[in-house]
């Protein structure tokens, strides 16, 4: 099976315009490139967000709490297609409409792997109905998943910073803006 750091991701300039590709592994690889992602955060029908506990095999803060899903689309290839399609790919869940609420750039070294994230990250909300079918992780994906209110979610983020993969808390301010 071929491994996703194989996979091309589209190389961007600082306003997000396409100038190239490269493997997923080269372009997070010191001293990183800049390259078009995405982060989908998920509320339920009572407001509260869905927090995945990213697996040990990631190359990339593994074990740390992040958004729903989160990953990169293929050069070309639209940025709600592709996030939709890690979402079911990662937590299971599928026929959620995604909306695209801003983009959050950020730049963060991983200290255990010595991996760099440097990303202009595309941010989409989804909201889950009541009838909605609970969201079944890939434990190759996910170690753990955890419905968070945004309040809760703040006071955990301010502290213990460290137990979160760096993305989180600007993810969530664009997505969630003044009310998370």
């Amino acid at each position: 099976m071929r491994s996703r750091e194989e996979d091309l991701v589209e190389l961007v300039d600082a306003d997000g315009n396409a100038c190239g590709k490269a493997t997923v592994a080269q372009a997070h690889s010191a001293p990183g490139v800049r390259h078009r992602a995405f982060s989908v955060h998920l509320l339920d029908a009572s407001g509260r967000l869905l927090l995945q506990q990213r697996a040990a095999v990631k190359t990339r803060f593994a074990l740390r709490w992040a958004n729903a899903t989160c990953g990169h689309p293929a050069p070309g290839e639209p940025v709600t297609v592709a996030a939709a399609r890690r979402l079911a790919e990662e937590v299971g869940v599928r026929a959620v409409e995604l909306t695209e609420i801003g983009v959050y750039g950020y730049r963060a070294v991983d200290p255990s792997t010595g991996r760099v994230e440097d990303e202009y990250d595309h941010v989409l909300l989804g909201i889950l109905g009541a009838d909605a079918e609970p969201p079944r992780p890939d434990p190759a994906e996910v170690a753990a998943l955890r419905w968070i209110s945004p309040a809760d979610l703040r006071d955990w983020l301010g502290r213990s910073p460290d137990d979160f993969a760096p993305w989180l808390a600007g993810v969530t301010d664009v997505a969630l803006g003044d009310c998370a």
